[in-house]
Order: structure tokens, then sequence, then C-alpha cells
């Protein structure tokens, strides 16, 4: 009977694709890891490991590969394959339609009213209580309370350093406009290198966020529903495009090293000998082709799955919550590109010479932030 549910549900692909969109959100950050090895303090070179003069030396943050090795490769691995499984399992064991569950604020009235009171319990706290084992859902309270502690600071830690590397380049001196000085408040770090004012405004931004749920009135409650909804959605979305973007550049990385592979190792730019497995401190087995995938998986969760809610008709509301960061994001890139007169093509990198100077200025200032 179970099959037989989670079958019909598996069938039903405009609900599929709709929970590939809403999905999304569990798997924000399982990246930060890797990411966040880079603040860690590296041991120096001992002397006589220096290079040769004629090769740019290498910042202390290339021993990332030797030093948090497991942690960076396979902890995101590791948690992905736990949300997926920890899905599947769910829907061998639950009604997609149980009242227990939440539903999104823009279904029609008619479906709401199939449960007599809203439901808001996670889908294992919904199976617990249906199990009947004393207590066995207090101790699923306990440990989602855990998760959205943990998810909680890393949202904190993702969102203080994007802001803080928004704002690190901009100079807020005199004479400089107003705006552009308040930002550059918040390109600077503490004696400990801690962007400590980034992290108190992202702290502080969205706190009222959660007051909103102790609105308790019935005329404003599925408005307040439907604003964190939307919220939470562009936030998905919005890491969705980092992803889409991070998969690009490393597919044109990718095949700019390997294009002028003879030229970067004759100009001593290291970090490029994918074939040396010290050289070389990013873990990307199967590529190109996983990036291909990942980043044609971003694009279709975008666009595709973000408006499955529309195939039936048009909501404002499921219009709105995927496809709204998507407009802000290209209306940002086109002020910013007419702003300043930059280009709209990508960046050539058919020269070899100048693809060596590049990689070595972005070494350059990735050193110069580990310092």
């Amino acid at each position: 009977m179970a099959f037989e549910s989670w079958a019909t549900k598996f069938l039903s692909t405009r609900v599929q694709i709709m929970g590939m969109s809403i999905s999304t959100f569990s798997y924000v950050g399982i990246e930060i890891v890797a990411a966040s090895a880079l603040e860690a303090k590296w041991p120096h070179q001992s002397p006589g490991s220096r290079t040769p003069s004629n090769v740019t030396p290498r910042p202390n943050a290339t021993l990332i590969g030797n030093s948090v090795k497991f942690s960076a490769i396979f902890i995101s691995i590791l948690a992905a394959v736990a949300y997926t499984l920890a899905g599947f399992l769910v829907t061998l064991d639950i009604y997609r339609g149980d009242c227990e569950l939440p539903r999104v604020s823009w279904l029609p009235k008619e479906v709401k009213d199939r449960c007599p009171s809203p439901g808001s319990k996670a889908a294992f706290v919904a199976i617990a209580l249906n199990s009947g084992i004393p207590h066995l859902a207090d101790i699923f309270n306990v440990f989602l309370i855990f998760t959205c502690l943990t998810c909680t600071s890393t949202n904190l830690y993702v969102a203080s350093r994007t802001l803080f590397g928004l704002t690190s380049g901009l100079e807020g001196g005199k004479g400089q406009r107003w705006y552009l000085r308040i930002l550059a408040w918040f390109g600077k770090t503490n004696r400990h290198k801690v962007p400590i004012r980034s992290v108190l405004f992202s702290a502080i931004a969205f706190w009222w966020v959660l007051f909103l749920q102790l609105i308790g009135k019935p005329e404003t409650r599925n408005s307040i529903n439907m604003f964190v909804e939307v919220l939470s959605e562009m936030a998905s979305m919005a890491v969705l495009i980092v992803w889409a973007c991070e998969c690009l550049a490393f597919i044109r990385y990718y095949h700019c090293i390997s294009t002028h592979q003879t030229v970067l190792r004759e100009k001593g730019v290291f970090q490029v000998e994918r074939d040396d497995y010290n050289e070389y401190p990013y873990r990307s087995h199967g590529q190109p082709l996983l990036a291909y995938i990942a980043f044609s998986g971003c694009l279709f969760i975008l666009v595709v799955a973000g408006g499955a809610a529309l195939w039936k008709g048009f909501h404002r509301l499921p219009f709105l919550a995927p496809y709204l960061t998507i407009f802000v994001f290209f209306g940002l890139w086109i002020l910013l590109k007419i702003a300043r007169k930059a280009p709209w093509a990508f960046v050539d990198l058919s020269d070899g010479h100048m693809v060596a100077k590049k990689l070595q200025r972005l070494h350059e200032i990735r050193g110069a932030t580990q310092t």
C-alpha cells in the first residue's frame, strides 16, 4: 500500500516538479564547509619548500587540499545523500494530502477545506504521530530545532560573507558619495580578521520575520504565510542563480586551462595542473560533465520547475515566488552594465598570455584576503 501511494505521487509529474523547486531550500549551504575553510589559519611553508624565483609564490591557503580534505570534499556529498534518502523514505509512509502537513497559501479554498484545520507539522513529526510511539514526535521536534539553529548559523555566515565580499573593495574616504561610504563601512574587519559589521547587520536584517508567525488573527494569517513563502522561495532561487554562475565559471575555467596549459606552465602559474594531485587543489572528478549536468539542473529548476504551479492557470503568488528573484537579478545586472559601461560579452580568454596574467592576479587577490 505504501509503495502504491509513492508510485501514484511519483507519476504526478507536475507535483514532483513543484517539489524540486521547494526542496531546493533544504540543500542550501551544504557546500559552505569547503568555502569556510578558506578562513582557517594555515601553517606557513617551510624554508626548504620555497618556489623558484620565476614562479609566483603560493599562498598558505593552497594547503587546504591536505588540511581539510575530508570535510571539504565529502561533507557536502554526505549531506546531499542524507537529505535525498530522507525525502525518499518520507514518501513511502505518508500521503501528500495528509491534514497534518502544511499547505501552500495559494491553494484554492476547496482544497484547503478538505482538512478541518490547517496543519503545520513537518513530515517526520506527522509520521511519528501516526506511528503511535510515545514521545517519538517530541524527539523529532528537538532534532528539527537543532537543524533550524544550524541552518540559521549557515545562512548567517553566507549572508555576512556575501555582504563583506561585495563591499570590501569599495573606497569609503572623503569625497565619496554617502551611500558608498556606508557600504564601505561593512567591508571592514576587526583585529581578528572577522567582518563583524557584516555579521551584525546580517543577523538583525530579517529578525522581524520570526515575529510575523506570532500574529494569530485569521484575516492576516494567510497574507503572512504568502509573504514568508515568497521570501523563502526567493532565497532558494537566489542560491540557484549563484550555483549556476559557479558552474558556468568552472566550465570556462576548465576549458581555459586545458587550452592554454603550455603557456600557463611556461609562465609559472600554479593550481592549473589537473594531472598533478598535489598541484591542483580542487577535487573535481568527472569534469566537465558534472559541471554541465549541474548547470543544466540549475537552469531547469529556475525556469521550468519554478513555474510548474502555473501549468494549469496563472496565479500571482506562484509566479512571483520563483521568478521575482530572477527579474531582480537580471535587472541589477543590466543596470550595472549600463552604469559601468561594461561590455556585454564574456571576458575574452583566447589569449594565453592574458589568461596567465588574469590567473596570477586572482591568486594575488585571494592571497591578500588570507593575510
